[in-house]
């Protein structure tokens, strides 16, 4: 693995948006199974999971999350990550529950945050909770930070209870929720500094930060994250074709700046992934 090279997630669905607002969303297995294909080939090495229902609403039904973690790790070879964050109105006990689909990885919020008109509660209790349920399981967590005093909250848990599975620590920023850290390069610096030793991290720039952040991450040796749960138009005035649109052009900026995208394989060894293709889950 080259320290050169890019780690792209993609984050195709999210649990915010409604399926006729975005046709293009991925809401149904097949359309996720597709989407995972399209977004390797495209350049993607992980992708970021939420689901949704029969009536396309975001649910956190385990049967569903078994299924569908089988799904994509049998219709492409992308790292599968399953946010345990769902919506902001499911229940602690269903978020801790996500870890029983054994998934290579899981994202992990270091704190509250308002968003939107909503509260995303991740008090400190839960936080820990989910931490030694993730090194139990042996499932790498990614931990999601919304705001500056959640790398604090990082440091601490790291502090108190010890590395994450697999060894490494990465994190991802994401910028520009009503309510977080805004998209803008020194937020982000600030952050990165404040990160332990040794962490890779890549960030997020939700709507119209999308491009500032990615090409400020590139610039300062991080990864992207990518998708259509984070923004729904591609450029101003010209909505979003489909996930791997958007992987595509990361990936093109990761070249341009001479840091090509990451295989899969390279980001397993990177985070530490336990290769659990060929097992049932847990």
């Amino acid at each position: 693995m080259s320290l050169a090279e890019t780690m792209i997630t993609v984050a195709p669905t999210g649990a915010e948006t409604a399926k006729a607002d975005a046709p293009a969303l991925p809401v149904t297995l097949s359309e996720l199974v597709e989407t995972a294909r399209a977004c390797e080939a495209a350049g993607a090495a992980m992708i970021h999971v939420h689901i949704r229902d029969d009536a396309a609403q975001p649910t956190l039904d385990l049967g569903r999350l078994t299924e569908t973690v089988a799904a994509v790790r049998d219709g492409s070879g992308l790292l599968v990550q399953l946010s345990t964050g769902g919506s902001v109105h499911d229940p602690f006990e269903d978020r801790l529950a996500v870890l029983e689909a054994a998934p290579d990885s899981c994202s992990l919020t270091c704190g509250t945050v308002n968003f939107g008109d909503d509260v995303f509660l991740n008090p400190w209790p839960f936080m820990v909770e989910l931490y030694r349920r993730t090194q139990e399981a042996g499932i790498v967590p990614e931990f999601e930070l919304f705001d500056l005093g959640q790398v604090h909250a990082l440091n601490r848990l790291l502090d108190e209870y010890g590395p994450p599975s697999g060894g490494h620590v990465h994190c991802d920023f994401v910028m520009g929720v009503p309510g977080g850290m805004p998209a803008s390069l020194e937020a982000l610096l600030t952050g990165v500094r404040a990160l332990p030793a040794g962490a890779s991290w890549s960030a997020t720039g939700v709507g119209r930060g999308t491009l500032p952040v990615a090409l400020g991450a590139l610039a300062a040796g991080g990864h992207l994250r990518v998708g259509m749960e984070d923004t729904l138009t591609y450029a101003k005035g010209e909505p979003v074709r489909d996930n791997a649109q958007l992987v595509a052009r990361a990936a093109e900026l990761a070249r341009l700046a001479q840091r090509p995208p990451m295989s899969p394989a390279a980001a397993r060894s990177m985070l530490g992934v336990k290769d659990r293709r060929g097992e049932g889950a847990a």
